[in-house]
């Protein structure tokens, strides 16, 4: 079950501080079109962090090539994403979302590689990726 996000913004400063495509994924809960983010083909190494709220969700060590067109991971970062269940397309999915803003950053399915077995399957839209040796963004409130 998803907790109470940590940071609450109104639907309008949401939409004042990411691209109409990023508000769509994250809160709405929309879906980037396959093969559209560069952030698929980023292999350097750094910080997958949420879009909206700047916190680190993936490490890029943890990155794969899945084949889908969407940024893979097998493995989320602790305490970066909550899950639940979604059943929007009739078969049960399990959807993620940050733990500080709630933002929809994807689906993970049960079909990645060791050491997990998983594959978070990521909308790049909803990340924004910070290469080693830069500072991370600071949190917003």
């Amino acid at each position: 079950m998803a907790k109470r996000p940590i940071v609450e913004k109104s639907e309008q400063e949401w939409r004042e501080r990411l691209s109409p495509e990023a508000y769509a994924v994250l809160f709405e809960e929309a879906t980037e079109r396959a093969g559209t983010s560069p952030l698929d083909d980023e292999k350097r190494p750094g910080t997958f962090v949420c879009a909206a709220c700047h916190q680190p969700l993936f490490a890029a060590a943890a990155k794969f090539d899945s084949g889908t067109g969407w940024p893979s991971f097998y493995e989320a970062l602790p305490e970066g994403i909550d899950t639940r269940r979604d059943f929007k397309l009739i078969i049960p999915r399990t959807e993620y979302h940050c733990t500080r803003c709630g933002g929809h950053q994807g689906h993970v399915f049960g079909d990645g590689p060791p050491p997990t077995g998983k594959r978070y399957c990521n909308n790049g839209v909803a990340l924004r990726f910070v290469p080693e040796g830069e500072e991370l963004p600071a949190l917003v409130e």
